[in-house]
């Protein structure tokens, strides 16, 4: 199946819906009214999300182990642990980052929380990917060739073609770019790949969609060779897109993978530090890509202060200011899309509260409200696959990464999988602070609705009016920078033998329902009869 196919079957099922940012309100009253009565059989359909919208990263760093983002606090000196420097960015202080040993994609904790997850897709990538050799050969070598600075071992690969059947995950990645990849002239040659392909293949293992390489436009960061430029992607990218269609034609070639670009003044500054715009990368050839990627960070975290990187506060984490950012960057890639590749479905394939690691709240219920506005934006916006960076590693983590235990990410993302299905529905509130409503047809259950109500103020309630009765599902934190969230006002946490808690609703009859401050509730209505969910 070459190109053509690929896009046909893409194309099946999905639907287009406007992006628009949300207006902005505010409340100050102790208690606010809602919108009035909200009829769910009456939402609209906006169109569908893929069936693995939700979707999460693992770095190829974890998986060969090697330096990542330094815990907050960590005294861990180098002599304590092996070297971090020849795995750190161009342009990074070393001693931002730290050794960690392989993830170990084996164990049955964490199995069992991805699972529950699925189905989903796990991105392995992230900046290290683009200088990692992949050593099909056993042993190993010790030390990564010359032109990378990692090797990827055939036991760690199959590890993850493992981990990806066993939890319902399929593969996204990236290749490696690094000047070990290239021929005499420093063009982009595809003879690592094509072995690290048939290797795949050959365990049983499938690479669902990948991008050329991680973010682009900050190649030189990435470990491209010096000088890099937007006339240097668009040649290779030409090479990567023919080995494509000749070596894996069923694998979606996502792209560009661009972070950073923004109307806001929160992103990349541009002409410094070797970054490329999108639209330089596109101009010169990077294009007829099966599906438009980006990448988004509101703000660096705490680690990057040092070198200039925006940042943010835990305050802000409830703001509209905060909270639409995710927005803006989603509108910005959109026009890219709409002009170099009009028409191709879009993913969002590494996102979190803050690049760098996380911010130490990241682990918090305070980072909850981002997590599900941004899915619930980002689904009536029409982008097809949202992945959380990450699965494991640092601060962000859905998972915390010395014992797997969840965070209140990881409760919010189970709650979204199992109420909020595939069919986008409007529920015809517009984003107002205290008042963000996502609507879905709830999975499994024909006719059904599923509404997300976030009030994000934090001393305010609001009020919704439901015309049918539902089963409420309340997060909430006290504080809410707590590491520990409440459904119902029970605490969250696995049961013997690492069992998933019964996620029960609690009845609520129609009329009013308060929203309490800072708290994020699902309400799922099976009884609503929209016809878009039949």
């Amino acid at each position: 199946m070459g190109s053509a196919s690929r896009k046909t079957a893409l194309w099946a099922g999905v639907a287009v819906a406007v992006l628009a940012a949300g207006s902005a309100g505010c409340g100050s009253s102790e208690h606010d009214e809602g919108a009035g009565p909200m009829d769910p059989s009456t939402f609209e359909r906006l169109g569908t999300v893929d069936e693995r919208y939700q979707s999460y990263n693992v770095e190829m760093l974890e998986v060969t182990g090697g330096a990542f983002w330094k815990p907050y606090g960590s005294s861990t000196s180098s002599s304590e642990a092996p070297d971090s420097s020849a795995t750190t960015p161009a342009g990074m202080n070393s001693d931002l980052y730290q050794y960690r040993p392989p993830l170990d994609l084996t164990n049955p904790r964490l199995r069992t929380l991805a699972a529950a997850l699925g189905p989903a897709y796990v991105r392995v990538s992230g900046t290290w990917a683009n200088t990692t050799y992949f050593a099909d050969m056993d042993p190993a070598p010790a030390d990564p060739p010359e032109g990378f600075d990692g090797v990827l071992t055939r036991d760690q690969w199959r590890g993850v073609v493992d981990f990806s059947r066993a939890v319902d995950a399929n593969i996204v990645s990236s290749f490696a770019i690094s000047p070990g990849t290239r021929d005499p002239d420093g063009v982009w040659t595809p003879d690592l790949a094509r072995r690290w392909l048939d290797y795949t293949r050959s365990v049983g293992g499938r690479i669902a969609a990948a991008e050329f390489m991680n973010e682009p436009n900050v190649a030189a960061m990435g470990g491209a060779p010096k000088g890099y430029d937007g006339a240097a992607y668009g040649r290779d990218f030409k090479v990567f897109r023919e080995f494509v269609d000749q070596a894996a034609p069923d694998m979606t070639i996502a792209g560009p993978g661009s972070v950073g670009e923004t109307p806001g003044n929160w992103g990349l500054t541009y002409g410094a530090q070797g970054t490329i715009r999108t639209s330089v990368m596109l101009t010169a050839g990077g294009r007829e890509v099966d599906v438009f990627s980006y990448h988004h960070y509101g703000a660096a975290s705490q680690r990057c202060a040092a070198i200039g990187a925006a940042q943010t506060t835990a305050d802000d984490a409830l703001t509209e200011d905060w909270l639409g950012r995710t927005s803006k960057t989603a509108a910005y890639y959109a026009s890219v899309r709409d002009e170099y590749e009009p028409g191709k479905p879009m993913w969002l394939t590494e996102t979190a509260d803050a690049a760098c690691g996380g911010n130490p709240w990241a682990s918090t219920f305070l980072d909850s409200f981002r997590y599900l506005d941004q899915l619930g934006r980002l689904a009536r916006a029409g982008v097809q696959v949202v992945a959380h960076n990450t699965l494991v590693a640092s601060d962000y983590g859905l998972l915390d990464d010395t014992d797997f235990t969840p965070q209140p990410n990881y409760w919010a993302a189970l709650l979204w999988k199992r109420l909020m299905g595939p069919t986008v529905l409007d529920s015809g509130v517009p984003i107002e602070e205290g008042t963000h409503l996502y609507a879905h047809c709830q999975p499994g259950t024909p006719g059904g609705v599923t509404l997300l109500a976030i009030n994000n103020d934090r001393t305010a309630s609001r009020t919704v009016e439901l015309a049918t009765a539902a089963e409420r599902y309340t997060l909430a934190a006290d504080p809410l920078d707590s590491r520990t969230v409440s459904l119902n006002g029970h605490p969250l946490a696995l049961g013997p033998g690492d069992a998933l808690p019964t996620l029960s609703g609690a009845p609520t009859a129609a009329g009013e329902l308060i929203l309490e401050p800072a708290t994020i509730t699902f309400l799922t209505i099976p009884t609503a009869g929209n016809q878009a969910c039949s």
